[in-house]
């Protein structure tokens, strides 16, 4: 047994996911880093084994009423945890963006800010003091009632709803109308009213056609729709809705997001008139601290705001206090390298790197000890100049007596850590392994480690031949967000990485690249979203893969006897799927003041198909069994079968062999959907030249992923494609062929291009914060070259 003062969390036969009953003994009070390539069972051992055991232990103390009040991850599949503290997690998991979400409310300056305002502010003569409340635009006494607090109202114009005057209504001039029997609806009940829908728009009485496209009058008629051979048509009592009603209303209630999107389309985003974009009634706009409102300080750089609470304006011991705490709260958040934001950037045009250090910032300021904090990759989006001060942080949340657990694949921090988790050799099933558990050095030794190999510099890449552009595609000049006119030029037919530290307008900038600009001729963009989000969607639904295999066993003779089609093997339709889980393979049991757990569905056992479907085999195998074959296993077994091999094959090139052809998309990280999406791509048949644009391809990948992943691309641009990355790991910078380097800073402080050439050039730039990190892995790739 144990003691309780036991230095070391001690986990024993951990089993989730594609872990092989792995024991491993960590230190606390340590900065230790778990490594290994994709989907290696890092993760898995992190955050699916140790957080989510401390979290289960936490919710067991909780009063079993308030338990069912939160959502509850089940418990892992691990034998026991000894010598485990309280946990946090601050993992890359986006929430759920909202337009009323901002830095401020993330890192909770907003209330303070609110605060000072409504203690501490100037206010006019003869005004009473207003509540923090008022000072916020997402509380009903201080949201501005015109736009009520979103700080812009949609407009739409005669402009926006007909863009083709030459049209009559019976042709179609009003674009924004519905479709379909709805659209031939309002034309009739016109119609009815004694307007003219034959005569083209542009020739139609202004009034009559701002009437038509403006009124909030809804008049009722009786329609006397034409007939038409055959057909009987009733009169009807026909209601009529301007075009601007009609995309307004839709806009606001419809629950369709095509048909959002569609109405959107037809209305142009301004400032709301009322506050003019602050989002506050007037009687909060009227107080003041330091000469400026509130609306003024939220939307400044956070480093800017700093240094005006700082001039200490106001004397009084209350703003003392609140502007010293605010004072304090920004610190954590400029240390981190996010001065350049300001309190009222909204939190979806943030980047995961940017979220995930603003809730570490908060942690910071917390104060918290004897917790384990574990953290998924926060160097992530991150330019070697942020890591830096990123491993600062780290130390002081070590050095206030925390333990802090890191899933990461930057070298740096590896190189940083006291201890070093390993876990391997490679992905999937021939992974779950832990190779190595010790001080960083000792991973030398290890044989089977990928790790070791970068760590120590074993890795030989040839220092590869700069191409030659042949042509140039000119982009800008560019004014938005922190960029201001500024004009690029990127070489066709060749490599070119996008640098710069966070916030430096990289993002901006390549977000400028269409197919409209000359020498594109096809432009595909690569993200990071999900590829689908349901467990429905899967690796073999979104690559086509899934209607292939389903041909391949409706061409059975089986299948044939029976009358099954390609739909009998659909786990998504009626028919062949199991009805009792309605193929999702599980189902969900409640047991009231337990978590709700997922259990395996009694009738198929988690096959998601009915017994008849799965008589069906090919080659001694049922849709099912197919499904769960890794894509490197199905590769083998579909050897003969051309159209699957070819999918499969550019699965396994961009190193993603280890995942099973039906693993759901909600499984899967950032990465994995974005080379799977990759991968959809490089198995179409080449289209003449094509423009890849990826962001931030390497994030989430350890550097023997990395090495696969860039070696496809430069097999693109030897195809005669050009790629464009927005990258920060510089070993990918150091291979490339062009570099535009963006900066010096971020927000104000960058939007500028600091350097633009070969890597060879940039790298002996002065003035560029990329310079010093480029020329650091461009003498290492010499070395081992």
């Amino acid at each position: 047994m144990h003691s309780p003062h036991d230095p070391f969390v001690r986990v024993r036969g951990a089993r989730e996911h594609n872990l092989r009953g792995v024991d491993v003994d960590i230190p606390r009070d340590v900065l230790a880093v778990f490594t290994g390539v994709s989907g290696s069972g890092k993760s898995s051992l992190a955050f699916g084994t140790i957080y989510a055991e401390a979290q289960r232990r936490y919710f067991e103390s909780v009063a079993p009423y308030a338990r069912r009040l939160i959502h509850q991850a089940g418990a892992p599949k691990v034998g026991e945890i000894t010598g485990l503290p309280p946990a946090v997690s601050l993992q890359q998991r986006r929430s759920a963006p909202t337009s009323r979400s901002s830095v401020g409310t993330v890192t909770t300056l907003s209330n303070s800010l609110r605060m000072l305002f409504s203690r501490a502010g100037s206010y006019p003569a003869g005004a009473e003091r207003l509540d923090s409340d008022a000072f916020s635009s997402n509380t009903a006494v201080g949201a501005c009632p015109e736009c009520h607090g979103l700080g812009r109202v949609h407009r739409t114009t005669e402009e926006l709803l007909v863009p083709d005057p030459s049209l009559s209504i019976r042709d179609g001039a009003i674009a924004a109308w519905p479709g379909a029997w709805q659209g031939k609806n309002l034309r009739d009940v016109l119609d009815a009213l004694g307007y003219d829908v034959d005569r083209p728009w542009r020739e139609l009485a202004r009034q009559d056609r701002d009437w038509i496209l403006f009124t909030d009058e809804q008049p009722v008629v009786t329609v006397h729709p034409v007939r038409e051979a055959g057909r009987i048509h009733r009169p009807y009592q026909g209601t009529y809705m301007s075009a601007r009603r009609y995309v307004m209303k839709t806009f606001a209630d419809s629950k369709s997001q095509t048909l959002r999107a569609k109405a959107e389309r037809f209305l142009a985003s301004e400032p709301c008139p009322a506050c003019g974009g602050s989002r506050l009634r007037p009687e909060a706009m009227a107080v003041t601290f330091a000469g400026r409102t509130i609306a003024e300080l939220a939307s400044l750089p956070l480093s800017d705001l700093a240094d005006v609470l700082a001039s200490g304006a106001d004397t009084s011991e209350t703003a003392r206090v609140l502007t010293e705490d605010l004072l304090a709260r920004i610190a954590t958040v400029t240390e981190l390298g996010l001065g350049y934001l300001s309190p009222d950037r909204a939190t979806p045009t943030l980047s995961a790197g940017e979220l995930q250090r603003l809730r570490l910032a908060t942690q910071l300021r917390s104060g918290l000890f004897g917790v384990v904090y574990v953290l998924d990759e926060p160097s992530a989006g991150l330019h070697p100049a942020d890591t830096e001060a990123l491993l600062k942080v780290l130390d002081r949340l070590k050095a206030a007596g925390n333990s802090v657990f890191v899933v990461e694949h930057h070298l740096d921090v590896m190189r940083h850590a006291d201890w070093l988790v390993d876990v391997g050799p490679q992905a999937g099933e021939h992974g779950g392994r832990v190779l190595h558990s010790g001080p960083v050095a000792e991973v030398e030794g290890v044989r089977d480690s990928e790790t070791a190999r970068f760590l120590f510099g074993r890795n030989a890449s040839p220092v590869r031949a700069v191409r030659a552009p042949r042509g140039w595609l000119k982009v800008g000049p560019v004014t938005r967000h922190n960029l201001r006119a500024v004009t690029a030029e990127i070489p066709l037919g060749a490599f070119t990485a996008v640098t710069g530290v966070s916030g430096s307008g990289k993002s901006t900038l390549v977000g400028e690249i269409t197919e409209e600009l000359a020498g594109v001729d096809r432009l595909v963009c690569v993200d990071q979203k999900p590829i689908g989000r349901t467990p429905r969607s899967n690796l073999a639904t979104y690559t086509g893969l899934f209607d292939v295999v389903r041909k391949v066993f409706a061409a059975t003779d089986t299948a044939k006897e029976r009358g099954y089609g390609v739909g009998r093997f659909s786990f998504n339709v009626a028919g062949g799927r199991c009805e009792t889980c309605q193929g999702e393979g599980f189902v969900s049991v409640e047991l009231l003041f337990l978590p709700s757990t997922y259990a395996p569905c009694p009738d198929c056992a988690g096959a998601r198909y009915k017994p008849e479907t799965l008589e069906v085999t090919y080659r001694g195998r049922n849709i099912a069994e197919v499904l769960d074959l890794t894509v490197e296993t199905a590769a083998e077994f579909f050897a003969d079968t051309p159209p699957v091999v070819r999918s499969l094959r550019t699965l396994l090139d961009v190193g993603l062999g280890y995942l099973r052809l039906g693993q759901p998309a909600t499984e899967l990280s950032g990465g994995e959907a974005q080379r799977i999406k990759l991968a959809s791509e490089l198995q179409r048949a080449r289209r003449g030249h094509t423009l890849y644009l990826l962001d931030e391809p390497t994030t989430g990948l350890h550097p023997a992923d990395v090495e696969v992943l860039t070696g496809r691309l430069h097999e693109l641009v030897d195809g005669g494609n050009s790629v464009v990355v927005v990258e920060h790991d510089m070993a990918v910078v150091a291979g490339a062929d062009w570099v535009v380097d963006l900066g010096p800073g971020g927000g104000d402080r960058g939007g500028q291009i600091v350097a633009t050439g070969t890597p060879a050039d940039v790298a002996h730039t002065k003035g560029s914060r990329t310079a010093p990190y480029l020329a650091r892995a461009r003498g290492e790739a010499e070395g081992r070259g």
